[in-house]
C-alpha cells in the first residue's frame, strides 16, 4: 500500500500495445450508424437511419428499441457540440458535467429515464454506459466531452442488460468516430465567440495504398471561465483542452477488415464553476471557523454564527451571486485520457460473421474543490485518480433465413488508484481556538474483474411479425484496499511510513473482495402493419453491481468498509415507429420500470456514502418527430414525460440527507421537450442561407436523493438558441453565426448540499449566460 501514491504517476505502454495486438487472432463485422435527417445541396429529406442497437446494422424504424440517432450533420445543424448538449434533443436523457464531489469538469452525471449515478468516483459505477467506437468507458470522469470527428451518436433508452451488459441499467450512449475514407480529403472548422472562445479542428483522410487507409484529426478549444473568484480574479468553469485521434483501416480481402484506433485528450483547467448557495450558521465546523477568525458574537460551543456582514463570519453574507465565488483554495481540474483499440471484422460466409473488439484505456484525472466557497477551510477536497482498463469482446452474428441472432463473450478488467485529501474545519474545538484544522487522507486501490456471455435471437414468424429473446450471464468481482486516517494539524506532511493498523486507521488495511452475478434477459415482439407503421412490445432487465464505499471520516463498525449491494431494473415497454412518405416521422414509447435496491448517496456524519436506499417505480412516455413539408423546410422535436414514485425505503441508521416517501429520483424532470425549425433559402450562384431556431424545455428537477430545494432546479427552464448559416450548396465552405440562451435564462445545472451535517454548506453551479459564436467550416 505504501506504493499506491507513486503508482498514480505511471503506466506501462508495453501492456497497451500487446493487448491491442492480441485482437489479431479473432474476428467480426463492423457496426455503423447514420443520420436522422440530412441536408445536401439545399434539399432536406427524412433519411433512413441505420443503428446498431442490436449489435447489427438495421433500419431504426425496424428496431424494437427506443433509440435516438444523430449524424454529424444533424448534430451540427442543431449546434450540439458535446455530450452534455445531447439532453437538449433527446427525451428522457439528462447529461451534465461537474460530477458531485469530484471537482473535475469532465465528470459526467448521466441519467436516462430516471436511472443513473451522481457520484463519479472510482468505487461507484455509472448507471448509463458510454461507448466510444465499440469500447465501454469504465469511469464517469471523461464522459463529459466535446465531439472530435464524431460520425454519429445513438442513445438507447431503457435497460440494455442483454447485449451491452454491465452498467447500462438506465441505457447507453454510443459514439462512433468517422472511419478512414478511400480518397484524400477532409474538413476544417474554426469557431470564435463570447468569453474569448477559440476553437479549431482538422480531420483528414490519408490513403496509404489500395488496402490501407488512414484518418487523423486534431482539435483545440479554449474559453474563459464565467465565474470569477473574488480573492484573486481566477475564472472558474473555463475550457482549455485538446484532442488527437488516429485510425488505420486495413482490408486484406473483401471479407476481412481490421481497424486500429488511437486517441488522446488532455484538459488543464481552473476549478469547476461552483458558487456559494447557503450555509448553516449553527453547524459545528461553520461556527468553529467563525470563532477562530474572530467573528463578533460567534460561539462554540454551542455552535452559532451571527448573520452579520463581517468577513470574519462564515454566514450567508458569502452568497455573492450566481457568478462570483468567495473561496480561496487552490482549485483546479485536470484530465488526461488515452486509449488504443483493435476491431477485426470477418464475414465468414452468408450465414456467419465474426467480430473482435480489443481495447486498453488509461485515465488520469484530478480535481480540487472548495466545497464551502468561502475564505474559510470548512471542507476542501483534493482528488487524484488513475484508472487502467482492458476489455475484450467477441461476437458471432448468424443469419439463417427467418432466424438471425448474435452470441458473444465479454471480459473487462480495471484497476483504479486514488489519492484523496479532505481538508476539514475540525476538530471544531481546536479550530475555534485558532488551529488550522485537520485533513483526512485516503489512499485507495480499487479493482474490477468482470466477464459475461450473451446471446439474442430474432425469429421472423412472417414478413410482418417477429419475436426476439435474449439472455446475458455476468460474473463480477470488486476489490478494495484502503488506507484512511486523519492528520492533525493539516499542515503536517503524509507520514512515512504510512500507518498500518487500526485504530489509527479508520478501516482495516486488508484487501476486501465481493462477488456479484446476474442473469438478465429480454423478450420483444414487433408487428409491421404497413410499410409506414411498426409497433412493438418489450420486456428487459438491467443490472449494476455493488461494491465498497471508500470515503471515511471515522471508523465504521468493526473497522470494516461499508458495502453496498447491486441494483436492478425491469422495464415493460410498448412503442410504435411511423414514417409517412418520407415526409413525416413519428416514433413513440410508453414504459413502466421497477427500480430496486437503488444506489443513492446519504450522509453519514460529514461523509457522503452510497447505500441501497429502497425501490421505486418509474412510468413515462416519449415522442420523437421530424416533419419535412417541403424539401427546404424542416421541423424536428421530441417530448418526454417521467413520473417517479418511491415505493419502499430502506432505513439506514445515523444517516442524513436521505430519501423520503414523497421524494423524486435525482435528475428526473416530469416534462422535457424540444423543437427545432429551419428553412433553406436559395441565393444567387450556388449559395444558400438557413436560419434556424431551437427551443428546449426542462421541468423542475432535483440533483440529489434528499431533494434539497436549496440546490435544485426549482422551476422549468426554457432555452432558445438561434443561428444563421451561409453555405455552398455542394459542400465546400460554410459560415454560421449563432446565439445560445437567447433569452438569457438563469438556471442551475448541478448542486451539492450538506446543510444537515457539521460542514453545513450548499454549493451550486449555474449555466453560462447568453453567448454568441461565429464558426466557419471547409470541406476539402
Amino acid at each position: 500500500m505504501t506504493s499506491i501514491k507513486s503508482r498514480l504517476r505511471g503506466a506501462s505502454s508495453t501492456y497497451v500495445i500487446s493487448t491491442v495486438m492480441a485482437a489479431a487472432t479473432f474476428l467480426v463485422p463492423a457496426t455503423a450508424a447514420s443520420a436522422a435527417g440530412q441536408e445536401d445541396s439545399g434539399v432536406i429529406t427524412i433519411e433512413e437511419v441505420v443503428v446498431t442497437a442490436r449489435k447489427r446494422e438495421e433500419n431504426m424504424q425496424d428496431t424494437p428499441i427506443a433509440v435516438s440517432a444523430f449524424s454529424e450533420k444533424a448534430l451540427e445543424r442543431q449546434q450540439i457540440t458535446g455530450t452534455t448538449d445531447l439532453d437538449r434533443i433527446t427525451p428522457g436523457l439528462q447529461f451534465t458535467s461537474y460530477g458531485q464531489l469530484s471537482g473535475n469538469n469532465s465528470a459526467a452525471q448521466v441519467f436516462i429515464r430516471g436511472i443513473g449515478q451522481v457520484d463519479p468516483t472510482g468505487a461507484v459505477d455509472p448507471g448509463v454506459g458510454i461507448y466510444v467506437d465499440d469500447v465501454y468507458m469504465g469511469r464517469s470522469v471523461g464522459g463529459a466531452m466535446d465531439f472530435n470527428d464524431v460520425a454519429n451518436v445513438q442513445i438507447l433508452r431503457g435497460p440494455q442488460g442483454t447485449l451491452f451488459g454491465r452498467n447500462t441499467i438506465g441505457g447507453a450512449v454510443i459514439l462512433t468516430s468517422n472511419t478512414p475514407g478511400d480518397e484524400l480529403g477532409g474538413s476544417a472548422k474554426v469557431r470564435i465567440g463570447s468569453d474569448d472562445q477559440r476553437e479549431f479542428s482538422v480531420a483528414a483522410d490519408l490513403p496509404l495504398g489500395e488496402t490501407l487507409k488512414s484518418r487523423v484529426s486534431v482539435s483545440r478549444r479554449t474559453r474563459d471561465g464565467y465565474v470569477t473568484r473574488l480573492v484573486d480574479g481566477l475564472d472558474l468553469g473555463d475550457t482549455d483542452n485538446w484532442a488527437l485521434k488516429g485510425a488505420l483501416r486495413w482490408t486484406p480481402s473483401a471479407d476481412v477488415t481490421v481497424t486500429v484506433r488511437a486517441d488522446y485528450s488532455k484538459a488543464d483547467e481552473n476549478g469547476s464553476p461552483f458558487v456559494f448557495k447557503e450555509i448553516n450558521p449553527n453547524a459545528a465546523f461553520v461556527a468553529a471557523v467563525s470563532v477562530g477568525a474572530g467573528c463578533p458574537g460567534a460561539t462554540f460551543p454551542p455552535p452559532s454564527t451571527p448573520e452579520i456582514n463581517d468577513p470574519r463570519c462564515a454566514n450567508n453574507f458569502w452568497n455573492l451571486g450566481p457568478f462570483t465565488n468567495g473561496g480561496n483554495a487552490n482549485v483546479s481540474s485536470k484530465t488526461e485520457n488515452w486509449g488504443l483499440s483493435g476491431v477485426i471484422d470477418w464475414t465468414v460466409n452468408d450465414n456467419l460473421s465474426l467480430k473482435s473488439v480489443t481495447a486498453y484505456r488509461d485515465l488520469t484525472w484530478s480535481g480540487v474543490r472548495d466545497a464551502d466557497n468561502t475564505p474559510f477551510t470548512i471542507l476542501t477536497t483534493d482528488y487524484s485518480s488513475v484508472s487502467k482498463q482492458f476489455s475484450q469482446e467477441f461476437q458471432a452474428l448468424f443469419e439463417f433465413g427467418a432466424l438471425h441472432g448474435v452470441a458473444g463473450l465479454y471480459y473487462f478488467d480495471e484497476d483504479t488508484n486514488d489519492y484523496v485529501t479532505v481538508f476539514l474545519g475540525a476538530p471544531p474545538g481546536a479550530v475555534a481556538a485558532g488551529s488550522v484544522g485537520s485533513r483526512d487522507l485516503q489512499i485507495v486501490d480499487l479493482s474490477t474483474e468482470s466477464w459475461a456471455g450473451f446471446t439474442e435471437w430474432t425469429y421472423d414468424v412472417s414478413d410482418r411479425f417477429s419475436v426476439s429473446g435474449g439472455l446475458r450471464y455476468t460474473e463480477e468481482t470488486k476489490g478494495m484496499q484502503l488506507i484512511a486516517f486523519n492528520i492533525f494539524p493539516s499542515t503536517l506532511p503524509d507520514p512515512d511510513p504510512l500507518p498500518s493498523s487500526t485504530p489509527t486507521l479508520f478501516v482495516e488495511p486488508d484487501l476486501f473482495e465481493t462477488d456479484f452475478s446476474s442473469m438478465t434477459g429480454t423478450v420483444k415482439a414487433q408487428y409491421r402493419w404497413s410499410d409506414s407503421l411498426m409497433t412493438y412490445a418489450s420486456w428487459s432487465q438491467g443490472f449494476k453491481s455493488g461494491g465498497y464505499n471508500q470515503r471515511y471520516n471515522a471508523p465504521p463498525p468493526g473497522f470494516l468498509p461499508i458495502a453496498f449491494d447491486e441494483e436492478r431494473a425491469t422495464n415493460l415497454e410498448a412503442g410504435f415507429k411511423a414514417d409517412v412518405n418520407r415526409v413525416f416521422r413519428l416514433n413513440g414509447a410508453i414504459f413502466h420500470t421497477k427500480y430496486k435496491d437503488i444506489q443513492l448517496i446519504y450522509r453519514l456524519g460529514v461523509v457522503p456514502l452510497l447505500f441501497n436506499a429502497g425501490s421505486a417505480t418509474i412510468d413515462g412516455a416519449e415522442l420523437e418527430m421530424a416533419f419535412v413539408p417541403t424539401d427546404r423546410f424542416m421541423i424536428e422535436g421530441s417530448l418526454g414525460y417521467l413520473d417517479s414514485k418511491i415505493d419502499e425505503i430502506t432505513e439506514v441508521p445515523g444517516t442524513t440527507a436521505t430519501v423520503g416517501p414523497d421524494n423524486r429520483l435525482p435528475f428526473t424532470p416530469k416534462w422535457k421537450g424540444n423543437i427545432g425549425v429551419s428553412y433553406v433559402f436559395p441565393l444567387s450562384g450556388d449559395l444558400e442561407l438557413t436560419p434556424r431556431v431551437d427551443l428546449s424545455y426542462t421541468a423542475s428537477q432535483f440533483f440529489d436523493a434528499a431533494n434539497s430545494i436549496e440546490v435544485a432546479q426549482d422551476k422549468g427552464v426554457t432555452l432558445v438558441n438561434a443561428s444563421l448559416r451561409l453555405a455552398e450548396r455542394e459542400g465546400g465552405w460554410n459560415l454560421t453565426f449563432g446565439i445560445e440562451n437567447l433569452t438569457d435564462e438563469l438556471y442551475p445545472v448541478a448542486g451539492n448540499s450538506s446543510l444537515s451535517t457539521a460542514t453545513g454548506y450548499a454549493e451550486i453551479i449555474y449555466a453560462r449566460k447568453r453567448t454568441w459564436f461565429l464558426s466557419a467550416g471547409l470541406e476539402f
